[in-house]
């Protein structure tokens, strides 16, 4: 399988989900006149602490603390994403179903960003590894 057609199965499984190019992201990211979305994470605490995006934050296993945690508004803009961006796309979904009105998956989700070279983080501070999640998923890398 390749990233194309997993990333077409993605988006029919999930028809109603708004998709985010890693580049658009980026662009979000460096201009000054947008305020930047929400970034969630839908991996597991263990693939978080290896690595995340900058700012991004684990989502809770509750949604319905996604509020009071971070004070979120259902226009809030919120990216979700993954390793390769199927259960970011299931977080997007639900967060969808309770009102979320601006919620993007980002297309290819960290191994996308990761494989463009773009950075990602742990503690803060800039690191060169992510977690694979198997031997499967590692091929993606």
């Amino acid at each position: 399988m390749n990233y194309c057609l997993l990333s077409f199965l993605i988006r029919l499984q999930f028809p109603s989900i708004s998709h985010i190019s890693t580049a658009e992201l980026a662009d979000w990211f460096g201009d000054d006149q947008r305020h930047p979305p929400v970034l969630l994470d839908a991996r597991t605490p263990e693939e978080y602490a290896i690595s995340h995006l900058q700012q991004a934050q684990l989502s809770p296993a509750n949604l319905l603390q996604l509020r009071d945690i971070i004070g979120l508004s259902t226009l809030t803009p919120i990216v979700t994403y993954c390793s390769v961006g199927y259960r970011s796309a299931i977080l997007a979904k639900k967060l969808q179903d309770q009102g979320y009105k601006q919620v993007f998956n980002l297309e290819g989700s960290l191994f996308a960003w990761f494989r463009e070279n773009r950075p990602v983080y742990q503690n803060g501070q800039p690191v060169k590894q992510i977690h694979p999640y198997n031997c499967f998923w590692s091929l993606w890398l």
